[in-house]
C-alpha cells in the first residue's frame, strides 16, 4: 500500500528553517552565557542579575512559544515534551510551555488529496465515496477528515480520515537536527551535563516523534488498547479500518459524541458528571498498573461520551449509562517491567500515605539522581500528606498558591536541586495524570483521589500477596538465613572489638557535605579572582616600569581568562 520508512539520514533538509531554528536556540544560549553565567557574578550588578532571572527564562520561553506557533512541526511537540520535563527545566519554561496546543492552519485540499493519491495509487474519489473538503482537526503533523467509506461500489460506512502533512518528513528531520545541535551546545555546560543524560533526552525524543509519523502504528495501538478493555462496556475505541490505512493515512470509525467537558451538555445527556470522572480515574489506574499500557494524550479533543440507551424523560431518576470513547493513539506510554513493580509500591503507599514506601518507590523505579537526600525527600511527603491529605481536588489551586512559600521557605534545598530524572515514558503517563487531573476537577469539584485510588491500592496489595507468594517465600527463606548466621556475626564483631580492629567509617551529613562544597567552590572561585588580579597587576607595573608591551598584553589576557574561569566556576 506504500513505500517502506525512509531512514532519518536519506531526508532531505530544508536547510533555510535549520537555520531560523539553530538560530533561536543560538541567542537562547549565549543569552544564558552572558546573563547567567557571567553577568550574575559581577561585584556590582550580580544580585540584580540574579533576581530578574525568572523574567528572562520565562522571556526565552515566550519566544520558543512564538516560534512553535509560527512553524509548527516539531517545535510544537517539543515545547509540550519539555513542558513535562519538570525534572530538568525550570519552572518559568514549563509553566510557559504547558498550554501550547498542537493547532495549526489547515494545509489545502489539493495537497492533501494528494498524499492520499500517492498512498494508494488512485485518486481519493475512488479510495473513499465521499471526502469531507473541510478538516475537522489540523494539527502540526496531520489533519483529520470526515469521509464515507466505499462498499460494493456503493456508500459505506461514515469514518474519520487522519492524513499526514505533505513535506512532513522533511520539516520532522530539520526540526531534529537542529533540536540535536542544541543538545550538543548544552552538553558543554557541565552542571547540566553532568545532571542531565542529553543524548538521552534527545533520542527519546526523536524516537517519540517518529512514531508518531507511522500511522498503521497508531492503528495497533488503538486495536492494543480496545483488546485491554474488552471486557469493559464502559469504555469505547473506534474501529480501525485497515484496507484504507497506511503508514500516512488512518482511517477510523467516525465515535463522535459528547465532548469531555462540555457540562451542560453531558447534564441534558442525563449522565452524572461525577460518574464520568470516576470512570475516567478508574480507566487511568487499570492502564497504569494492570495493562500497563497508556492513552498519554487524554486532551478534551481526544475523550467523548457516547449514551447509551433511551434519553432521560422528566420523571426518570436513574442516570444514563454512558461509555467514555478514547481517541488519538499516537502519543501512547509503554510501561517496562523494571518499573511495574515500583509504579505498585506507589500507588499503595500513596493511597495509605506512606511518605516512607513513596520514597522506596522512587528508589526501586531508579529515578533518583545519586546522592539524593531520602531523608529529607520523605519528610517532604510527610508534610504534603499531612497538608493536602484531606483536600479534595476542586480545592487544590485555591491552596496551591498558600502552600507553594511554606514549601519554599522549608524546603528551598530539595526544590531547587530536584533529584529526578524519570524516562520519558513515565513523563507521559504523568503528564497523563496531570491533564486527568484537571478534568476531574472541572467534571467534579468534590472528586477525593485519595478515597478512590484506596480500593485499587488494597486489591493491588492483595495482588501483590496472592500472585507473588513465591517471591514472598523466598524473602521469608532469606530472613531466616540471615537470622541463622547472625550469631556467628555477632561474636565476630565483638572479637574484632576486643582486639582493637574495629574500624568505624563516618561520613557527612547531606546537608553538611553541601554546605562544603559550596565553601570549596567560593575557595576555588576566590583563588581564580587572585590570580586574575595579580596578572593585571603584574602586567600593569610592567608597563610602567619597562614598557614592555608584548608581555604586559599577554599577561593582561591571562589575567581576563583567569576572571572569567573563575566566574563559571560552580
Amino acid at each position: 500500500m506504500t513505500d517502506p520508512a525512509v531512514a532519518p539520514s536519506q531526508v532531505r533538509r530544508d536547510w533555510p528553517r535549520y537555520g531560523r531554528v539553530a538560530f533561536f536556540f543560538a541567542t537562547a544560549f549565549l543569552s544564558f552565557i552572558w546573563w547567567d553565567l557571567i553577568a550574575s557574578r559581577l561585584p556590582l550588578v550580580g544580585a540584580r542579575v540574579r533576581r530578574e532571572a525568572s523574567n528572562r527564562w520565562r522571556q526565552i520561553a515566550r519566544r520558543y512559544r512564538q516560534l512553535a506557533i509560527r512553524y509548527g512541526g516539531v517545535l510544537i511537540k517539543l515545547g509540550q515534551f519539555l513542558s513535562i520535563r519538570v525534572d530538568v527545566l525550570p519552572s518559568e519554561i514549563t509553566s510557559e510551555l504547558t498550554d501550547l496546543q498542537d493547532e495549526v492552519p489547515a494545509e489545502a485540499l489539493a495537497d492533501i488529496q494528494q498524499v492520499i493519491a500517492g498512498e494508494f495509487g488512485r485518486p481519493t474519489d475512488e479510495v473513499f465515496a465521499w471526502f469531507d473538503p473541510e478538516p475537522l482537526a489540523a494539527a502540526s503533523l496531520a489533519q483529520v477528515h470526515r469521509a464515507r467509506l466505499r462498499h460494493d461500489d456503493a456508500p459505506g460506512p461514515e469514518v474519520v480520515v487522519k492524513v499526514q502533512r505533505p513535506r512532513i518528513e522533511t520539516l520532522v528531520e530539520t526540526d531534529l537536527a537542529a533540536i540535536r545541535l542544541a543538545a550538543r551546545w548544552l552538553g558543554w555546560y557541565r552542571p547540566i551535563a553532568t545532571r542531565v543524560d542529553l543524548r538521552r533526552l534527545y533520542d527519546e525524543f526523536a524516537t517519540t516523534t517518529r512514531r508518531e509519523l507511522d500511522f498503521a502504528r497508531e492503528g495497533r495501538n488503538c486495536e492494543r488498547f480496545a483488546a485491554n478493555f474488552a471486557d469493559d462496556a464502559g469504555i469505547y475505541v473506534a474501529k480501525v479500518y485497515w484496507e484504507t490505512t497506511t503508514r500516512r493515512v488512518l482511517t477510523l470509525e467516525n465515535v463522535a459524541g459528547i465532548k469531555v467537558t462540555d457540562l451542560d451538555a453531558i447534564e441534558a445527556a442525563g449522565i452524572r458528571c461525577s460518574e464520568v470522572a470516576r470512570r475516567l480515574y478508574d480507566a487511568y489506574l487499570q492502564q497504569i498498573f494492570v495493562h500497563h499500557f497508556v492513552h498519554a494524550d487524554p486532551h478534551p479533543g481526544n475523550l467523548f461520551l457516547r449514551p447509551l440507551g433511551p434519553a432521560p424523560t422528566a420523571t426518570s431518576a436513574a442516570p444514563r449509562p454512558f461509555q467514555v470513547v478514547f481517541l488519538d493513539f499516537g502519543m501512547v506510554a509503554t510501561i517496562p517491567e523494571a518499573l511495574r513493580g515500583a509504579l505498585r509500591q506507589y500507588v499503595i503507599a500513596l493511597a495509605t500515605r506512606d511518605a516512607h514506601g513513596v520514597v522506596q518507590a522512587y528508589v526501586n523505579a531508579g529515578v533518583l539522581l545519586p546522592n539524593a537526600d531520602l531523608r529529607r525527600l520523605e519528610e517532604v511527603h510527610e508534610v504534603l500528606f499531612k497538608r493536602l491529605g484531606e483536600v479534595r481536588m476542586g480545592q487544590l489551586r485555591d491552596l496551591a498558591f498558600e502552600q507553594a512559600e511554606y514549601m519554599l521557605r522549608e524546603y528551598r534545598d530539595l526544590i531547587f536541586e530536584l533529584p529526578f530524572q524519570f524516562p520519558t515514558d513515565l513523563l507521559f503517563v504523568a503528564r497523563a495524570v496531570v491533564i486527568l487531573a484537571g478534568l476531574a476537577t472541572t467534571l467534579d469539584p468534590d472528586f477525593e483521589p485519595w478515597a478512590a485510588a484506596l480500593p485499587f491500592a488494597e486489591q493491588l496489595a492483595m495482588g501483590e500477596l496472592t500472585h507473588d507468594w513465591r517471591r514472598n517465600l523466598e524473602r521469608a527463606l532469606g530472613w531466616l538465613q540471615l537470622l541463622a548466621r547472625l550469631p556467628g556475626r555477632l561474636d565476630r564483631l565483638i572479637t574484632q572489638a576486643e582486639r582493637g580492629d574495629l574500624i568505624v567509617q563516618s561520613s557527612l551529613a547531606p546537608d553538611h557535605a553541601k554546605a562544603l562544597r559550596r565553601i570549596e567552590r567560593a575557595v576555588t572561585r576566590q583563588t581564580w579572582m587572585t590570580l586574575a588580579v595579580g596578572l593585571f597587576v603584574t602586567g600593569a607595573l610592567l608597563r610602567t616600569s619597562s614598557g614592555d608591551e608584548g608581555l604586559s598584553l599577554a599577561l593582561w589576557v591571562g589575567a581576563a581568562v583567569a576572571f572569567l574561569w573563575g566566574l563559571t566556576r560552580r
